[in-house]
């Protein structure tokens, strides 16, 4: 079975790792452009399941810092944090903070470890004229690919993330989230930190919300906004990181003083998700299928996972030594895009609860109904609640429909007069 995977991020050089392990001829085409900054510095701890099976663990640890888990910062008295191995072993008690750039170079490393054909060209797609398959790479592209030998491969994954080439190819349309950002983020050095050791800080601004990450020898500082807010902030990414810093008592504190040492990237069009992510001969992952929010940071969980399924789907055909029709292909790929399509929706709701304010608002509610009075009953209770949060933030537990019922449920009627307009981010 003869696979070509276009782009070679992690959800690409993870697919290709695993569909190579069961006897795929894997080829994985690579534009060969590298930036600077990546966004998606902070993992989840559900990617840790995944990296033991790509095998890749001891490189992040080597290369990444230990995250043992988040606070919330939402005014200069209030502070939420939490610790991963409180809520273990449902959860994995950790997850890293990496450097984009080396954590993708670290995977397709791997990918070319382990047999996958590596070609640097940029791939090029378009509608099949013949057969059932309704994808085929263009003339250029499989004449870059000397192992195709000149013929269109069995089965084209669409790894290009935002990109979305086969969504391009066939005008396949999506649906857009509510929100609109920007997002300018840079790198620095000599940083002050007084917090525990990796955990990742977010902080409510005047408007929007900042992040820091704490990486191997640097610090991440981003900022994500409406887009006139970030107009209101000057004409340039670099201009408004750095008004943003000055005019923020909390960032000034840890970077005002510090060194910069990058450019500011710029990340945009947030929440947006695929009609449709299959077809026959064809699939999307990652990215290239959807990608929700900065806000928790999901995004390389989700495309680590949606590799892990399709593998999980096309393994059967390959453990056989079948190469399957494209329309046997789009069959047993169904149920992934049916569930990639709910992760995708489950996340943009709960990255919703954080945004209008009824997630900080039932943790304040929470807190304030603790020192009312503590009791064995309300600390049973508020582990509970705080447990099935952190089963869905941590994408242990994103689409249990108990979670996401129980979360709904308090956030409608357990606020006990706390209200979400007053924690949330505008």
């Amino acid at each position: 079975m003869r696979v070509a995977i276009i782009g070679a991020g992690p959800a690409g050089s993870a697919l290709a790792i695993l569909l190579v392990r069961e006897g795929a001829q894997v080829t994985l085409f690579d534009d060969g452009r590298r930036p600077e900054l990546l966004v998606g510095e902070s993992l989840i701890p559900a990617v840790i399941p995944i990296f033991k099976r790509l095998g890749i663990e001891d490189t992040m640890a080597t290369c990444g810092r230990l995250k043992p888990g988040v606070s919330f910062v939402w005014s200069e008295s209030e502070r939420f944090s939490f610790t991963f191995a409180r809520f273990a072993p449902a959860v994995p008690p950790y997850a890293y903070n990496i450097a984009r750039p080396q954590f993708d170079e670290a995977v397709r490393a791997r990918a070319v470890a382990a047999g996958v054909q590596h070609v640097i060209a940029r791939a090029r797609l378009g509608p099949a004229g013949t057969g059932s398959a309704e994808l085929a790479l263009d003339a250029e592209t499989l004449a870059a690919a000397p192992t195709l030998g000149d013929r269109q491969p069995d089965f084209i994954v669409d790894a290009t993330g935002r990109g979305r080439l086969a969504a391009g190819a066939l005008r396949i349309p999506a649906r857009v989230g509510p929100r609109n950002d920007v997002a300018h983020f840079a790198h620095f050095e000599d940083f002050k930190w007084d917090d525990v050791p990796g955990q990742v800080l977010i902080s409510r601004l005047k408007a929007g919300w900042s992040w820091g990450i704490p990486l191997k020898e640097r610090l991440s500082v981003g900022i994500v906004l409406g887009r006139d807010d970030a107009a209101g902030l000057g004409a340039t990414p670099l201009e408004r990181l750095e008004r943003a810093i000055a005019i923020d008592p909390w960032l000034t504190s840890m970077v005002g003083a510090a060194k910069r040492v990058t450019s500011v990237a710029t990340y945009s069009n947030y929440q947006l998700i695929s009609e449709r992510g299959a077809g026959p001969g064809w699939v999307a992952i990652g990215d290239a299928f959807g990608f929700v929010d900065p806000m928790l940071s999901p995004g390389v969980f989700l495309a680590l996972r949606s590799a892990e399924v399709v593998a999980d789907a096309v393994a059967p055909f390959l453990r056989r030594r079948a190469t399957p029709s494209p329309d046997e292909l789009y069959a047993a790929l169904r149920p992934y895009a049916a569930m990639q399509q709910r992760m995708l929706a489950a996340w943009l709701d709960l990255v919703a609860h954080f945004y209008d304010g009824r997630m900080l608002a039932l943790m304040r509610s929470g807190r304030n109904w603790i020192d009312e009075g503590p009791s064995a009953f309300k600390s049973a209770a508020q582990n509970h609640i705080e447990r099935h949060i952190a089963l869905q933030a941590s994408g242990v537990g994103t689409t249990s429909r108990y979670s996401r019922a129980l979360l709904r449920i308090l956030a409608r009627y357990g606020m006990r007069g706390v209200t979400s307009a007053e924690m949330a981010i505008h």
